[in-house]
Formats: C-alpha cells, sequence, structure tokens
C-alpha cells in the first residue's frame, strides 16, 4: 500500500479509537447481585463465582447485533420439587400413619422428627391420633444404615415403648435409615415394634384430604381370608359406595391391601372412608379405620 493511501485512512481510524475510548470502561447499567450458586442446568464442572470476586464484565456483542435486554438473575433457575413424609402417630395405643408436604430438604430425619413432634392436624385429632414425641429430639449421627439418637425415657413403659416405635416406624422410611439405635442401646427395627400396629393401617388417603372419584384406598392389613371392605359415607352418614379387595398376605401375616371405589355427589361435601374386616362369626364390621376426607363431586 502507498503512503497516499495510509495517510487517507488515519483520519477515521483516530476518530474511531476516540469513539471507542469514550464508550470504554466503565459502563452504565446495573448488572445485578452476583450469582451465589450455579443454575439447575450446570454441569458438575460450573461452580459458582466465589463470594467477593469482582463481577467480570462481560464480552461486548458484535457491531452488527444490538445487545439484548438483560436476563433476569432468576432465569434457569427453579424452586426445588417438594418432599413428602411418612408420620406415625399413636391412636388408641396403637401405630397409625399419615403424611405431610414441605418444602425439599437435605436434612430428612430432622424435618421427620419435627413433625412428629408437632403432632397432628385438626382433622387427624378428630380421629384420636395423638404424638408421644417431645420437641428437640434429632438424630446425632447415620452410619452403615444406623440412625442414632436419644429418645426421653419418661413414662410407664408401654408409653416409652410408644414413642420409641414413632420414631423407628417414621426415620426407617428413609433409604439411608434401616435401623435406628436408641440411648445407646442395640439398634432395632420396624419389626420390634410389628405388634403396635392395629390389625387393618390405611395408607392412603389421609385424614381431611379432598378425594375424588375413583379414590384408592391402600394400606397393609392382617385379617380373615386377607378380605378387606372398603364403604364410603357422605356427610349425612350415608353410605354411597362399597367395594372390597384381597391382602397379598391372610390371616397371622400382614399384606398389602389396593381397593378402587367411586361414587356419585351432586356436590362437594364432608364425608368418611371406613376400611374393616367383616367378622367370620356374625358378619359384623371389625377392626374398623375410618378417615375423614372431603368428597369431591363425582358420578
Amino acid at each position: 500500500m502507498n503512503g497516499r493511501g495510509t495517510a487517507g485512512l488515519g483520519v477515521p481510524v483516530l476518530v474511531a479509537a476516540l469513539l471507542l475510548g469514550g464508550c470504554g470502561t466503565p459502563r452504565s447499567g446495573d448488572l445485578g447481585p452476583a450469582p451465589t450458586a450455579p443454575p439447575t442446568s450446570a454441569t458438575p464442572t460450573d461452580r459458582p463465582e466465589p463470594t467477593g470476586t469482582p463481577a467480570v464484565e462481560p464480552t461486548p456483542p458484535p457491531a452488527d447485533r444490538p445487545p439484548g435486554p438483560s436476563a433476569p438473575a432468576s432465569v434457569g433457575t427453579r424452586r426445588p420439587d417438594p418432599v413428602t413424609i411418612e408420620l406415625w402417630y399413636v391412636r388408641a395405643g396403637l401405630l397409625v400413619p399419615t403424611r405431610r408436604t414441605r418444602p425439599a430438604t437435605v436434612a430428612t430425619s430432622r424435618l421427620a422428627l419435627t413433625e412428629l413432634a408437632a403432632g397432628p392436624t385438626a382433622a387427624e385429632a378428630a380421629t384420636g391420633m395423638t404424638t408421644l414425641l417431645p420437641a428437640g429430639v434429632e438424630v446425632t449421627r447415620i452410619a452403615d444404615g444406623v440412625a442414632t439418637l436419644r429418645v426421653p425415657s419418661v413414662g410407664d413403659p408401654a408409653t416409652r415403648r410408644l414413642r420409641e416405635a414413632q420414631v423407628v416406624w417414621t426415620l426407617t422410611q428413609f433409604p439411608s435409615v434401616r435401623r435406628v439405635r436408641l440411648d445407646g442401646a442395640a439398634p432395632v427395627e420396624r419389626a420390634d415394634y410389628a405388634d403396635l400396629l392395629p390389625p387393618i393401617v390405611v395408607t392412603a388417603p389421609i385424614p381431611g384430604a379432598r378425594v375424588s372419584a375413583p379414590l384408592v384406598v391402600a394400606g397393609t392389613a392382617t385379617v380373615f381370608e386377607a378380605t378387606v371392605s372398603v364403604r364410603v359415607l357422605d356427610a349425612a352418614g350415608r353410605e354411597v359406595a362399597t367395594g372390597f379387595g384381597t391382602a397379598s398376605c391372610g390371616s397371622g401375616c400382614r399384606g398389602g391391601y389396593r381397593v378402587v371405589v367411586g361414587w356419585r355427589t351432586v356436590r362437594e361435601q364432608k364425608g368418611t372412608i371406613e376400611v374393616y374386616e367383616v367378622s367370620a362369626r356374625d358378619g359384623a364390621r371389625i377392626n374398623t379405620m375410618a378417615v375423614p376426607v372431603v368428597l369431591a363431586p363425582g358420578g
């Protein structure tokens, strides 16, 4: 290139340099707070910016493409899914289950014991459910499938055993806990308290739930000829549906059952799900477990 061509470019280049200098750092605009955690789509190699590290100025977009609007800081993140835990309360001197759905946490054993100590809801309490576990009981260690903790040893032996059973049956729902060590004694498991279960256990639905037809009634039972019967009562106590099913194990052993029932109602109302055994002696309903619910219209 000759000298004339070089000189001809001098003025535009100088003007561009001055313009770029005037548009350089610092840039205006609020970039928002520095992220404290990687987005959920991050790969295992992605790591959040250490606290206190100055934010790195992003590379400007190409000159032929105008910059787009800044994305909000929450884009790419979502709330973790909730967790549903099973709680074992006491009813008429026996263990009965219910459930809670709460925000997800890594400390599931602490959450379960906190909810267990908090006691039943109004709907659950109406069925006679109660808790014997005081607040403040926590797992101190989980290793090799054994959860270790101390449980207050107040009350008579029957009360203490029920309290221990609540803890054992609640904690062993988690895959990381197979047995529980209480107060330094040998580890125990669910089978050590199986005699504290009623003949019929209802795991679904839970007291106070709003249910719709068809409804799956499920749980475990040890009943005559493994036959479990179900009936649905409306707000006036009228029978609006019946059904029966067979547990996976009969008399003398406990098995799971699942019964599907439907009903016809024209309005939403309070109702009751009764799960029972038919007496082999006189055909009466025995070992009845009544679960108060809200019946959605069905038909």
